[in-house]
Protein backbone atom coordinates (compact mmCIF):
# COMPACT_ATOMS: atom_id res chain seq x y z
CA UNK A 1 0.00 0.00 0.00
CA UNK A 2 0.83 3.54 -0.71
CA UNK A 3 0.72 6.87 1.07
CA UNK A 4 -1.33 9.47 -0.52
CA UNK A 5 -2.64 12.90 -0.04
CA UNK A 6 -6.28 13.72 -1.00
CA UNK A 7 -7.14 17.51 -1.17
CA UNK A 8 -11.26 17.93 -1.71
CA UNK A 9 -12.79 20.99 -1.90
CA UNK A 10 -16.91 20.13 -0.59
CA UNK A 11 -19.74 22.67 -1.41
CA UNK A 12 -20.07 25.69 0.42
CA UNK A 13 -23.83 24.80 1.23
CA UNK A 14 -22.51 21.38 2.95
CA UNK A 15 -20.95 23.79 5.54
CA UNK A 16 -24.38 22.94 8.40
CA UNK A 17 -23.89 19.16 7.60
CA UNK A 18 -20.45 18.22 6.33
CA UNK A 19 -20.35 15.25 8.80
CA UNK A 20 -22.50 13.06 6.03
CA UNK A 21 -20.67 14.10 3.15
CA UNK A 22 -17.63 13.42 4.62
CA UNK A 23 -18.46 9.85 5.81
CA UNK A 24 -19.64 9.43 2.44
CA UNK A 25 -16.25 10.03 0.69
CA UNK A 26 -14.75 8.16 3.07
CA UNK A 27 -16.58 5.37 2.50
CA UNK A 28 -15.44 5.90 -1.23
CA UNK A 29 -11.70 5.15 0.19
CA UNK A 30 -12.66 2.01 2.16
CA UNK A 31 -14.39 0.34 -0.42
CA UNK A 32 -11.79 0.82 -2.76
CA UNK A 33 -9.39 -0.62 0.14
CA UNK A 34 -8.08 2.19 1.40
CA UNK A 35 -7.42 3.51 4.97
CA UNK A 36 -7.82 6.73 6.45
CA UNK A 37 -4.81 7.93 8.55
CA UNK A 38 -5.79 11.35 9.20
CA UNK A 39 -8.22 14.08 8.20
CA UNK A 40 -7.74 17.87 8.15
CA UNK A 41 -10.84 20.09 7.88
CA UNK A 42 -9.10 23.99 7.03
CA UNK A 43 -12.82 25.05 6.90
CA UNK A 44 -14.33 27.54 4.26
CA UNK A 45 -12.19 29.18 2.21
CA UNK A 46 -12.23 31.92 -0.82
CA UNK A 47 -11.65 30.32 -3.69
CA UNK A 48 -9.27 31.83 -6.20
CA UNK A 49 -12.01 31.41 -8.87
CA UNK A 50 -15.33 30.12 -9.56
CA UNK A 51 -15.39 27.03 -9.57
CA UNK A 52 -19.22 25.68 -10.79
CA UNK A 53 -20.50 28.82 -9.45
CA UNK A 54 -19.45 28.94 -6.34
CA UNK A 55 -16.69 31.50 -4.80
CA UNK A 56 -15.63 29.53 -1.84
CA UNK A 57 -15.41 25.94 -0.81
CA UNK A 58 -14.47 23.82 2.40
CA UNK A 59 -11.25 22.22 2.49
CA UNK A 60 -10.33 18.70 3.76
CA UNK A 61 -7.03 16.77 3.24
CA UNK A 62 -6.97 13.33 3.90
CA UNK A 63 -3.67 11.03 4.25
CA UNK A 64 -4.49 7.59 2.97
CA UNK A 65 -3.01 4.32 2.94
CA UNK A 66 -4.22 3.00 -0.42
CA UNK A 67 -3.34 0.46 -3.15
CA UNK A 68 -1.76 2.07 -6.68
CA UNK A 69 -4.38 0.01 -8.47
CA UNK A 70 -7.17 1.84 -6.59
CA UNK A 71 -6.30 5.27 -7.26
CA UNK A 72 -8.03 5.60 -10.87
CA UNK A 73 -11.09 4.05 -9.27
CA UNK A 74 -10.96 6.31 -6.46
CA UNK A 75 -10.95 9.20 -9.14
CA UNK A 76 -13.84 8.50 -11.21
CA UNK A 77 -16.18 7.64 -8.39
CA UNK A 78 -15.09 11.50 -6.83
CA UNK A 79 -15.87 12.82 -10.02
CA UNK A 80 -19.29 11.88 -10.28
CA UNK A 81 -19.94 12.73 -6.37
CA UNK A 82 -21.97 15.75 -5.82
CA UNK A 83 -20.65 16.95 -2.67
CA UNK A 84 -17.08 17.44 -3.83
CA UNK A 85 -17.08 20.48 -6.64
CA UNK A 86 -12.81 19.84 -6.83
CA UNK A 87 -10.22 17.39 -5.81
CA UNK A 88 -6.49 16.55 -6.09
CA UNK A 89 -4.81 13.22 -5.51
CA UNK A 90 -1.05 13.44 -4.61
CA UNK A 91 2.09 11.11 -3.78
CA UNK A 92 3.85 13.10 -0.91
CA UNK A 93 7.57 12.76 -1.22
CA UNK A 94 8.37 11.28 2.46
CA UNK A 95 12.15 11.14 2.19
CA UNK A 96 11.48 14.87 1.84
CA UNK A 97 9.31 15.27 4.30
CA UNK A 98 11.49 13.27 7.25
CA UNK A 99 14.20 15.32 5.94
CA UNK A 100 12.20 18.35 6.72
CA UNK A 101 11.20 17.41 10.07
CA UNK A 102 15.04 16.63 10.75
CA UNK A 103 15.90 20.22 9.81
CA UNK A 104 13.03 21.67 11.85
CA UNK A 105 13.90 19.25 15.37
CA UNK A 106 17.41 20.47 14.71
CA UNK A 107 16.98 24.53 14.05
CA UNK A 108 14.65 23.91 17.59
CA UNK A 109 17.57 22.01 19.59
CA UNK A 110 20.12 24.99 18.38
CA UNK A 111 17.66 27.66 19.56
CA UNK A 112 17.20 26.25 23.04
CA UNK A 113 20.95 25.91 23.34
CA UNK A 114 21.38 29.49 22.51
CA UNK A 115 18.78 30.56 24.57
CA UNK A 116 20.54 28.62 27.72
CA UNK A 117 23.85 30.34 26.85
CA UNK A 118 22.02 33.72 26.95
CA UNK A 119 20.41 32.92 30.41
CA UNK A 120 24.06 32.17 32.04
CA UNK A 121 25.69 35.35 30.39
CA UNK A 122 22.44 37.04 31.52
CA UNK A 123 23.56 35.35 35.13
CA UNK A 124 26.83 36.35 34.98
CA UNK A 125 26.36 39.99 33.93
CA UNK A 126 23.85 40.93 36.95
CA UNK A 127 26.48 39.30 39.73
CA UNK A 128 29.55 41.69 37.84
CA UNK A 129 26.76 44.74 38.44
CA UNK A 130 25.57 43.64 42.45
CA UNK A 131 29.82 43.52 42.42
CA UNK A 132 30.08 47.18 41.02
Amino acid sequence: MNQYEVAAIYDPDLEIDLSQATSRVEKIFTDNGGKNIKSDNWGKRKLAYKIKKHESGIYVIYTLDIPASSVGKIESTLNITDEIIRFLITKPDLKAIAKAEEAKAEKIKKAAERGEKLGVDNDAKTAEEEDS
